[in-house]
């Protein structure tokens, strides 16, 4: 069985894509980008690996609608072998009306980089776009699905095409947030703009809530 560290699964999003997504966010990145929201997804933790397997299954007995699969990290090309099962495995996966869901990857690679990477190839053919770039803060302008404007929205294929071209792009609007909760913990979903999470959260303690610890300074 291949193995994939995974830092978290979400169901449903809807702020990191079109539509109704899976979420599927990678543990361990070395690219440690100053400002970075998920710091908590940087360090290697082999406790994390799971089975390929048991994360198609877990899509798969999903309840609700799905269009898409969002993959996100840490850096999911840091893994590219069990990044390209996942995703062949994911590719097989049709709505009951036989449509496609697509397929979108966030990664802090350079697009040149990830193109010309003989590693990255197997992976890169199953995904109709992808998000590449390292993230800078100061760039952080409120692009439609970019962290930073420095950052390229890649269509791969003609679904890619459809929902992540530069005419769809400019029909996405202002990016939303979700927030989720567990009873203990909360969890935020989405491409804040740069001042967002302190504003926040110095707000949140102004009302009496107590922060433990967050995934931007772990």
């Amino acid at each position: 069985m291949t193995k994939l560290a995974i830092n978290r699964l979400h169901y449903p999003v809807t702020v990191l894509g079109h539509g109704v997504r899976a979420g599927i966010w990678i543990q361990g990145c070395t690219l440690a980008c100053p400002g970075c929201m998920s710091r908590d997804t940087w360090a290697p933790r082999p406790d994390t690996e799971v089975d390929v397997e048991t994360v198609l299954t877990w899509i798969r007995r999903l309840p609700g609608p799905l269009d898409g699969v969002t993959v996100s990290g840490g850096e999911p090309f840091q893994q590219p072998g069990p990044l390209a099962e996942l995703l062949h495995g994911l590719s097989e996966l049709t709505s009951d009306d036989g449509a496609r869901r697509d397929l979108l990857v966030f990664s802090g690679y350079a697009w040149p980089r990830l193109r010309d990477g003989s590693a990255h190839q197997p992976a890169l053919a199953l995904c109709d776009a992808v998000v590449a770039g390292p993230y800078v803060a100061r760039r952080n302008t409120g692009s439609p699905l970019r962290g930073s404007d420095n950052q390229e929205v890649v269509p791969l294929t003609p679904l890619g095409r459809e929902r992540y071209g530069a005419e769809a792009l400019a029909r996405y609007g202002e990016r939303r947030l979700q927030v989720m909760t567990n009873g203990g913990d909360l969890r935020i979903i989405g491409i804040p703009h740069r001042t967002d999470l302190a504003r926040w959260r110095t707000a949140s303690e102004a009302g009496g809530v107590t922060w433990e610890g967050t995934t931007w300074t772990a």
